[in-house]
């Protein structure tokens, strides 16, 4: 069985760098976890990642199991916001950021199958004796964007700003839109293995139409 991967399949995780494009995005459903501070340093980051992933995997193999749906684990994706959005294009300040982690799952993934993998990753995790702090803070959630301007950043995280910046400040009053919902990140390379100068990542920012 050849796994479903939707990155292929999907029109909102295609992206080009240097092309701003508005589309619209369908409602998604996620694993869900929220925190705050530096990505880099909050350990409070690295506690959501670590239930994250065992609770994607578990999905998998169940829904192949299960249902004969045997999709790929996507790559994570972050929501991000910040008081003064500013802290995101000219100063960089990563301890005002407030974040929700996302790992895409499918609409077969009903509640009561997550219900049981979040009790198989805790029975594994209290037998290894690796416990997951966060594992109890995720959550099964649709989001609906709608409406968003994406674009393809190659790149490490830190010079993101220039793109955001001519996101925020040019192309989108320019076309006659507003920014609406959160700053979103999909993290397309393998952050442990990929040189941060080829690091692909979605920039992507919810809009209405201008006021």
């Amino acid at each position: 069985m050849a796994a479903i991967d939707p990155k292929k399949t999907i029109d909102a995780y295609r992206a080009k760098r240097g092309e701003f494009r508005v589309l619209d995005v369908p409602p998604l459903q996620y694993l869900m976890i929220d925190g705050s501070g530096d990505p880099n340093t909050a350990p409070a980051y690295a506690e959501a990642v670590s239930a994250l992933f065992p609770l994607a995997y578990t999905l998998k193999f169940a829904s192949r199991t299960e249902l004969g749906i045997d999709t790929v684990v996507m790559p994570l994706e972050g929501l991000w916001h910040a008081d003064d959005m500013e802290s995101f294009t000219s100063r960089r300040d990563k301890s005002a950021w407030e974040w929700t982690l996302l790992l895409l799952v499918g609409d077969h993934v009903t509640r009561p199958m997550f219900a049981d993998a979040v009790e198989t990753v805790a029975r594994k995790a209290e037998k290894k004796k690796e416990p997951l702090p966060a594992l109890s803070r995720v959550r099964l959630e649709t989001l609906a964007e709608g409406r968003c301007v994406q674009t393809l950043h190659v790149g490490p995280f830190d010079d993101e700003g220039p793109v955001l910046d001519e996101l925020h400040h040019r192309f989108i009053p320019e076309n006659g839109l507003r920014m609406t919902g959160r700053h979103h990140e999909i993290y397309l390379s393998d952050l442990r293995r990929t040189d941060p100068a080829k690091l692909r990542t979605i920039l992507r920012q919810p809009v209405a139409d201008a006021d």
